[in-house]
């Protein structure tokens, strides 16, 4: 009976800890089936028995992010970083919500730490891109979102933020290529044709920035913009008249 007595409780500590791995993998499964207030319940019930467990925190963070109640996503993430000042995605997902809501000098704040303590994230370097983009140090978001690309190579996205940053320094032709790349990725984005279109033009390829002119207005014919640099290149090749 004594050692019964003895038993039960490690009995009952494995039982408890059994229940409370099942809770956390079931949220992180309903967290990718974009189940978040389920997701929600069950980190609830897992942080009960696990008030520091970064991981947890991590995804109900998220779940919070993606439900739109920020403040609480924001309260995980504080959270996270005061467990472990070493983690860089707490650092990251502050960041990523403070650039959300246009606060862009906290947000390179949050991001430049998280770029310190994982410099080869490429969620990370691609946020610290944007951000140094919205905060006018264009040739430190070029270095950060080349760094991005050389982590992932194939998302497109990143050469078009690099297209930007080219441009706002003047560089006519690497901006020309950088949205080049962008529209070799996304050949339906007519935002990027544009802005190829315009990179061409200032660069001197004029032909082909009429291409990209022709094929957004084949999609949006009332596309101010495209109608007047398209109207600047036949002005500039003398062929108005023919137009």
């Amino acid at each position: 009976m004594k050692r019964l007595l003895r038993t039960l409780p490690i009995l009952l500590i494995l039982i408890i800890g059994s229940s409370c791995s099942s809770s956390l993998q079931k949220a992180e499964q309903q967290f990718n089936n974009g189940q978040y207030e389920e997701a929600i319940s069950h980190l609830n019930s897992y942080l009960f028995f696990n008030v520091t467990d970064i991981k947890a925190l991590h995804i109900r963070a998220r779940c919070y992010e993606e439900l739109g109640e920020i403040e609480k996503s924001k309260s995980d993430y504080e959270r996270i970083i005061s467990i472990d000042k070493e983690y860089a995605h707490g650092y990251g997902g502050l960041a990523k919500l403070l650039f959300e809501q246009k606060d862009y000098e906290n947000a390179e704040s949050m991001i430049l730490r998280a770029a310190t303590l994982n410099p080869e994230d490429f969620d990370i370097m691609y946020l610290l891109g944007r951000t140094m983009l919205m905060n006018g140090k264009f040739k430190k978001a070029e270095e950060f979102l080349r760094k991005a690309t050389d982590l992932n190579p194939d998302y497109a996205q990143v050469y078009y933020y690099t297209g930007m940053a080219l441009a706002y320094q003047g560089d006519a032709l690497g901006c020309a290529a950088s949205f080049n790349s962008y529209v070799s990725r996304e050949p339906n984005n007519m935002v990027g044709r544009y802005n190829r279109g315009f990179a061409y033009m200032n660069a001197g390829f004029l032909k082909w920035a009429l291409e990209d002119f022709d094929a957004v207005l084949a999609q949006n014919p009332k596309h101010t913009e495209a109608l007047a640099k398209k109207q600047q290149c036949l002005n500039y090749l003398g062929l108005a008249a023919a137009n």
